[in-house]
């Protein structure tokens, strides 16, 4: 950070990455379909909600390949502002990384010099949409991710763009009544494990930075040991909390088929993407990164996985 000073209720400072950045692309992983309320492209910037340590906040980012200006609001404004580098990819360590290992990796990660795997330090927030996305359809995880922000999310601090809104705390969310959750379309199973998660939801943040490979394992084994949290949706939240670069989805309905096309022309299942991915032990998520970028899909055949209407129950 660059130039950093107080707005009269927030924060404002200018962040020069090293690397020829595109915000939007790099935040676009996070954003839980084009209606989410806590992460909105407009054409003044990118607009991004989070929770912190001090309380909700509300960001703003904009501007070029080199230089980012980083606002914010809210009563966690500063620690917001001085974390957005963060979640941009600062932190982010390409050495070790072979591309060359195969071609198509090569191509991709030649022409795509902004990727950095970028890392919030909040594991509620991305704790709460991933056990939303569990086992259903991205449409249905998406819908209830905007209910559930609709009912119990909090409005946007600062001058947000309108209907943002801060996800709602661990608290708010054990408040929710069954019939609340009913009409949001969250079935049993996610909403007890919601229920679990949130009520040790303080116990799993990372309040300290040591070695990241060991701060990863620490928080995969922490995730894994709350009932109805699994291997998938405990990588999903290591990814995005701590930016991990080996972090896999093991059990993603798509993306062993992704990984498997991609690099070998053909389907697989879940130990042989990992078997694909080897060569690149280490840096094996920004591997599938770059897939979901260039990589490709098996042709579709079959039927797809159609939504579930819980509110119809």
């Amino acid at each position: 950070m660059k130039g950093g000073q107080l707005l009269d209720d927030g924060h404002d400072a200018v962040f020069t990455p090293d690397w020829p950045i595109d915000v939007r692309r790099i935040l676009s992983r996070d954003r839980r379909g084009t209606g989410d309320p806590t992460l909105r492209m407009a054409e003044d910037g990118v607009w991004r909600t989070t929770s912190t340590p001090d309380g909700p906040a509300t960001v703003r980012l904009s501007g070029g390949a080199t230089a980012v200006r980083v606002e914010a609001w809210g009563p966690g404004a500063d620690w917001a502002g001085a974390t957005a580098a963060r979640w941009l990819g600062a932190e982010d360590c390409v050495d070790g990384f072979d591309a060359a290992a195969h071609p198509l990796v090569e191509r991709l990660h030649r022409s795509t010099p902004w990727l950095r795997l970028g890392s919030t330090g909040r594991v509620w927030d991305a704790l709460l949409p991933a056990v939303l996305e569990q086992k259903v359809t991205g449409i249905e995880a998406h819908r209830t991710w905007r209910e559930l922000l609709r009912l119990a999310g909090e409005p946007a601090p600062g001058p947000a763009p309108e209907g943002m809104r801060v996800l709602p705390s661990p608290e708010r969310v054990l408040a929710v009544t069954d019939w609340q959750w009913h009409a949001c379309g969250l079935d049993g199973a996610r909403r007890r494990a919601l229920r679990a998660v949130a009520s040790v939801a303080s116990r799993l943040e990372v309040t300290e930075m040591r070695d990241h490979e060991d701060d990863c394992a620490l928080l995969r084994r922490r995730l894994q040991s709350v009932p109805g949290i699994g291997v998938w949706t405990a990588a999903e939240v290591v990814q995005r909390a701590l930016g991990c670069p080996d972090e896999v989805s093991v059990g993603d309905y798509h993306l062993k088929n992704l990984v498997g096309w991609s690099l070998a022309g053909r389907k697989t299942d879940d130990a042989g993407m990992l078997e694909l991915l080897e060569p690149w032990r280490g840096h094996r998520q920004r591997v599938v990164r770059l897939l979901g970028i260039g990589g490709s899909m098996p042709p579709k055949r079959g039927p797809r996985m159609a939504p579930t209407n819980y509110r119809g129950f």
